[in-house]
């Protein structure tokens, strides 16, 4: 008896080689040398009749046939993967993985305290765990949650709200003692600010204050500007080099340690939404609904704010 579908290993290569972009380099992911990897597609696209990827000596691009066949391919591989996802964990302990993207801000000072409570309840569920400020493509990169800052947009993605992050402007002591202390928003630009460029935009971050009750939004300008990562703004301003806006949950222990100072106090109150978000499409497996509750769970422990203050989003 033939098996159907007997031919899946060379269309995971096809697909990795267009993923990685040549065949070296798909070759080293598989483990297998560019050879193997060429004549793995030369039996996909002889199989199929038509060609896939156009090779020269020095890209690959694909044929509209090929980007077809990749488009399909893929969800094909996903709906298997999701299959496989959704009944893990339903008999015994729960197993499995989760593909999760975070910034910089929650994976160094939210995150941490969660993944060790959860490790320890699921010992056997594997994390991949990607920090970085770019906002990934849930779907086309395989992630199955990412935490993203700010109001979703109109994507279709479903969220569940995590915090309202407070803000915060602080400076060091020593910086303080060289350029004084200001007392108001209008006092900042005679200030050594360090603003931050927004990856999504290219364009400075504005600041957010509340001033009598009127929310207000400055956009500093400065010599020296952060991009890329938000958490290099608070490194130098510990460092003394200017005064920066960030969120309290990454500068509490060192206010309370005196390594930084809040400042403008009466010109708080603002806050930024962070929310775990995932495909609506998509078949949530077990290991990933564990920890989404995980997530809204120590968050709110950490945040001191009500469980019933993390309506869902859509």
């Amino acid at each position: 008896m033939s098996r159907r579908f007997d031919y899946l290993a060379d269309v995971e290569v096809f697909i990795t080689v267009v993923e990685k972009g040549s065949l070296s380099a798909g070759a080293v992911l598989l483990a297998t040398t560019p050879s193997v990897v060429s004549r793995a597609i030369s039996r996909l696209e002889t199989r199929l009749g038509v060609q896939l990827l156009r090779r020269t000596t020095r890209r690959l691009s694909l044929t509209e046939a090929g980007l077809l066949y990749l488009e399909q391919s893929r969800a094909a591989f996903s709906l298997i993967d999701d299959a496989e996802r959704t009944i893990q964990g339903q008999e015994g302990a729960l197993t499995g993985r989760v593909r999760l993207s975070v910034p910089t801000t929650y994976g160094h000072y939210r995150l941490p305290v969660v993944l060790c409570r959860f490790a320890r309840q699921y010992p056997q569920v594997r994390i991949e765990l990607s920090i970085s400020n770019r906002n990934v493509d849930l779907v086309a990169e395989g992630y199955d949650l990412a935490i993203r800052l700010g109001p979703l947009p109109d994507s279709g993605l479903i969220g569940r709200k995590l915090e309202d992050a407070r803000l915060c402007v602080v400076a060091a002591p020593d910086y303080l003692r060289r350029a004084g202390t200001p007392h108001s928003v209008d006092e900042l630009p005679a200030h050594a600010c360090l603003p931050f460029v927004m990856p999504s935009s290219g364009r400075v971050g504005p600041w957010l204050f509340c001033e009598q009750g009127i929310d207000r939004e400055w956009i500093p300008e400065a010599s020296v500007q952060v991009s890329d990562d938000v958490l290099g703004t608070v490194s130098l301003a510990e460092h003394g080099m200017g005064i920066c806006q960030t969120y309290d949950f990454i500068v509490r222990e060192r206010i309370e340690s005196g390594r930084l100072v809040p400042l403008l106090e009466q010109s708080g109150g603002r806050s930024r939404p962070f929310s775990v978000i995932f495909p609506p499409h998509r078949q949530l497996s077990a290991a990933s609904r564990a920890l989404i509750d995980f997530l809204i769970r120590g968050v709110a422990d950490q945040a001191h704010m009500p469980l019933n203050e993390r309506q869902a989003i859509e």
